[in-house]
This record gives C-alpha cells, sequence and structure tokens, in this order.
C-alpha cells in the first residue's frame, strides 16, 4: 500500500481556536457536574455518605439540577466540536495538534466524573471478583458473588456470562487485586485503561489516514474528538475502546507489512472482545501484499489463523478458560434492540404474528440467525472483491455487515466502524451529514437514557428527569440548526454537496 502524503496547507488555523477548546472544556467540566447527581455509584461507595452528593443524588431539585447540567453539557460539547471543525476548515498546518490538544483538555473531566450513560463498569468488576474467587466468568453470572447487588452491577448480568475475551477477563482480575474492593478506585483504574485505547486511536488514526491519502486532522476529529466518542469512552469508560484502539493499531501495522505484529496486536483487541475476529482476513490480506497471488494470501491467512489459534490457546491454557468466550460468542444473546434494522424487523414480525394468536417465540432466533449468516455472506464477499488499494474501506464494510446485522446495536457500537471509515475518507456530502446527524441523535437519546435515580425518588422522577433531558437536547439541537449564526450553515452546506437524484452536479 502507496503512503500518499496529502497536500499540507500553509495557512494556521483560526485564531479563535482558544475560545472553542475552553468553551468544550466548560462542556464536559458540566457534565462532571451533572454526573455527580445521576451518573451511577455503587451503594457501597463511601461517595454516597457524603453530604454534599446526598444532596444532589436524594434530593429532587438536586438530581433536576443534575439532568440540566448533564444534557446541556453535551450540547455544549457538541457545538465545540462543530465550531472547532469550522475553523479548522482546510485543516492548515498545526490543526492535529489542536485537535490532540482538545481531545486531552475536553476528556481530563471526563476521567474523574461518575459514569454516565451505561454502568457496564460495574459489570467489569463484578466479573473481577469472580476470577478472583476461582469462578468461571463464562459460565457464572455475576450473582454468584457476595454482595454483588450492591456493587452497581445491572440485573441483566445476574446469571448471564461474560461477553468479554479472556484478555479482559485478566485486566479485569488485576484491577480487582491491585485497587482491592473500592468501587470507585475500580472504576478509575478501568477508565484509564478505556482511555488508554483513546490514546492509540489518537496515534495510529491520524497515520493510517496519511496512508489514504485522507487528511490525519480531519479524521482525528470526526472520529477521537468527536463528542459521542468521548462520552462513550471516557465517561462511560467502555472497555470498546481498547478493542477499537488495538484493532486500529493492528490495521496499521498490517498496512506496514508487519504481519506478525500487527496479528499479535489483533489478537489483543479479540481478548478485549471477540467481535474482532471478523478483521482477521483482512489483515491477512493487507500482510500478503498488493499483488499477492491467490496461494499467496490464502497462506498467510493461514499464518495468521495459527498465530491467533496459538496465542488464544496459550491464554485459555493460563487462565483455565480455555475456548469459554466462543461458546458466549456463538451461542448466547437473546435480546434485541431498537436501532437495530433487525430489532425493528422483530418488532413488527412480532406484532404481525401475535395478532394471529401464533407463537412469536422462534422470531428473534430465526431473525438473529438469518442476520448472522447475512452479515457473514456480507463480509466474504468484500474479502473477496474489491482493489487491494480500497481494503482497509472494504474492511470497515465487512465490520459493518457484522454489526448492522446484529439483532443488538448500542450507540458506542457505531464508534467499532467510525476509525475506518474516517481514515479511508469521509465526504462532505451526505456522509459527513450521516455522521453530524447520528451524533445529534445518539448525544440526545444517552443524555436522557440511564439515568441513576433512587428508587424512592423514581415514580416522580424518572419520566420528570428523562423528558427534561429531552426537551433540553430537542432545544439545544433547533439552536445549533436554524439559530446559531456560527453553526446553522453546518447542516446545510453538507446538504448543498449532497448529489441528490436527478440533481446536477
Amino acid at each position: 500500500m502507496s503512503i500518499n502524503q496529502p497536500e499540507v496547507l500553509a495557512k494556521k488555523p483560526h485564531t479563535g481556536v482558544s475560545r472553542t477548546l475552553f468553551s468544550g472544556l466548560i462542556g464536559s467540566a458540566l457534565i462532571l457536574f451533572g454526573s455527580f447527581g445521576v451518573g451511577w455509584l455503587a451503594s457501597v461507595s463511601p461517595l454516597n455518605q457524603d453530604r454534599f452528593f446526598i444532596m444532589m443524588r436524594t434530593e429532587a431539585a438536586g438530581v433536576l439540577t443534575s439532568v440540566v447540567l448533564l444534557t446541556l453539557g453535551c450540547w455544549v460539547l457538541v457545538r465545540s466540536w462543530w465550531r472547532l471543525g469550522q475553523k479548522l476548515a482546510g485543516w492548515p498546518q498545526g490543526s492535529l495538534k489542536t485537535i490532540r490538544r482538545a481531545v486531552y483538555l475536553w476528556s481530563a473531566p471526563l476521567l474523574i466524573s461518575i459514569p454516565i450513560m451505561s454502568r457496564d463498569v460495574f459489570a467489569y468488576i463484578g466479573q473481577g471478583r469472580l476470577v478472583m474467587a476461582g469462578q468461571d466468568p463464562y459460565s457464572d453470572g455475576i450473582s454468584s458473588v457476595s454482595n454483588w447487588f450492591q456493587l452497581g452491577t445491572d440485573t441483566m448480568w445476574a446469571e448471564d456470562g461474560t461477553p468479554y475475551g479472556p484478555l479482559f477477563l485478566v485486566i479485569e482480575y488485576l484491577v480487582v487485586a491491585a485497587v482491592g474492593f473500592s468501587t470507585d478506585l475500580s472504576i478509575l483504574a478501568f477508565r484509564l485503561i478505556a482511555f488508554s485505547g483513546v490514546l492509540l486511536c489518537l496515534y495510529y488514526v491520524p497515520k493510517l489516514a496519511r496512508l489514504h491519502s485522507v487528511d490525519p486532522a480531519k479524521a482525528t476529529w470526526v472520529t477521537v474528538a468527536n463528542p459521542l466518542f468521548l462520552l462513550n469512552f471516557v465517561a462511560s469508560a467502555h472497555n470498546d475502546s481498547l478493542m477499537v484502539g488495538l484493532s486500529v493499531m493492528a490495521v496499521y501495522l498490517a498496512c506496514q507489512r508487519k504481519g506478525v505484529l500487527a496479528v499479535i496486536v489483533l489478537t489483543a483487541s479479540i481478548g478485549i472482545k471477540p467481535i474482532t475476529l471478523v478483521l482477521l482476513p483482512f489483515i491477512g490480506l493487507l500482510w500478503a501484499g498488493k499483488d499477492a497471488s491467490w496461494p499467496r494470501r490464502i497462506l498467510y491467512w493461514f499464518y495468521s489463523g495459527m498465530i491467533l489459534l496459538l496465542l488464544m490457546t496459550l491464554f485459555g491454557y493460563l487462565n483455565g478458560y480455555w475456548f469459554g468466550w466462543l461458546k458466549v460468542m456463538l451461542f448466547t444473546g437473546t435480546g434485541y434492540s431498537i436501532f437495530s434494522p433487525l430489532g425493528i424487523a422483530v418488532m413488527l414480525l412480532t406484532g404481525a404474528v401475535s395478532a394471529f394468536g401464533l407463537s412469536t417465540d422462534w422470531i428473534l432466533p430465526a431473525l438473529k440467525l438469518f442476520g448472522r449468516l447475512a452479515g457473514v455472506a456480507l463480509a466474504m464477499i468484500v474479502i473477496f472483491r474489491g482493489k487491494y488499494s480500497h481494503l482497509v474501506q472494504r474492511l470497515a464494510i465487512g465490520f459493518s455487515a457484522i454489526v448492522v446485522l446484529s439483532p443488538v446495536i448500542h450507540p458506542w457500537y457505531l464508534l467499532w466502524l467510525l476509525p475506518f471509515f474516517a481514515v479511508t475518507g469521509i465526504r462532505d456530502d451526505w456522509q459527513m451529514l450521516w455522521v453530524h446527524v447520528t451524533v445529534l441523535f445518539f448525544v440526545a437519546y444517552q443524555a436522557a437514557d440511564q439515568l441513576f435515580i433512587w428508587q424512592f425518588l423514581q415514580e416522580d422522577l424518572v419520566p420528570l428527569a428523562s423528558m427534561l433531558s429531552w426537551a433540553i437536547s430537542l432545544a439545544a439541537i433547533a439552536y445549533l440548526v436554524f439559530l446559531d449564526r456560527h453553526t446553522r450553515s453546518v447542516l446545510p452546506q453538507l446538504l448543498k454537496k449532497t448529489p441528490w437524484p436527478g440533481k446536477r452536479n
């Protein structure tokens, strides 16, 4: 794969960039303060005994104030992201440095916030304690841990095996062993681990973009400085961050023909969450090289597969769980989400079938099987068809097929795909418009979703808090899109560049 350096413009970034960076910092600080009242805390956390936190979390005024601060902070951060893109238009020299500074500044308050928008991090703690107790997290649910409910874990994890890879089980064990039984210190440790994935993306996204003649600053702005990225991979502390960072690193190494190292790094990514196993055939093709014959490609697939198998077998032997992760990945998962095309199909088909009084138990398993087979089929097509120079883009499409045709899609799943599309080029037309609209929707959704409200306040405050957050989000979107003299041109400019059917260019 040839390396083509994009043309670097001589002009300097807009002089108002510092104000934009500071406004994003204010947005993150508001999110931090909002998390004090509606972020997730374990019942055993000492913060629950602090007077300030008691006031913010047990009184209606404190909870609603926190909802306002959290939601406003999200939209101040979105506006800052938009304004940063406007002020760096053309991506002049020094833009990448400015974007990296933005990521550091905007992440700082989120690193010390109480977990928001998800409480998966508490499942990490429970699974670490399972490992410490000598139990098998692939077979045993977190409910087998003493005092598990007060540790903050969602009840959905009570009986289910972990969907994470064997390497992450080791990380979970090490965190719990290092910080004892402090849930707050464990959260901080897991957040720093998640932030290491952000740093990997911050380093390798621009490098991979340069290989595809895409401006590294633009790719980094779209991906790492993205508010959705920071909210999910820093504030929520999702382990997906490390999985994505390692996978981006692995693809870059493969593009550089450092195949053995690329497969080792990808194996580490699979060891966090096994979904990135779908990237292995593409890594093998990149390793084989541009003009490789099919026998050579097959040989490098064999090399890649054997290295992966050897390392995963070694992981399984050392931790004693062998290939339990494979069983969970293939045979568990019973739900669906409203963001998934298959999830929508399940709801519609269930309604139609139940109207005739027929059984609906078969619908989800059948559509789930269809989605998996269709996703694999589409991934196979892009593996075997297309130019070598488009291989990373084909990887992104194949990965997307697996994700989109899954019955469960969480907002942060889209962030698995974004770096690979960004480094191969997202055009400033309907493609960038799709990115912006997706960010607007999911920021609004997540700001109102999974607000922690104590049980004795839930009946009165849960619907009110959610409606208040949605009202603020809708007002903020209307202001950014129609009223703000600086940002109201963002979406119309992309619409103008979109090649609608029948439109003359």
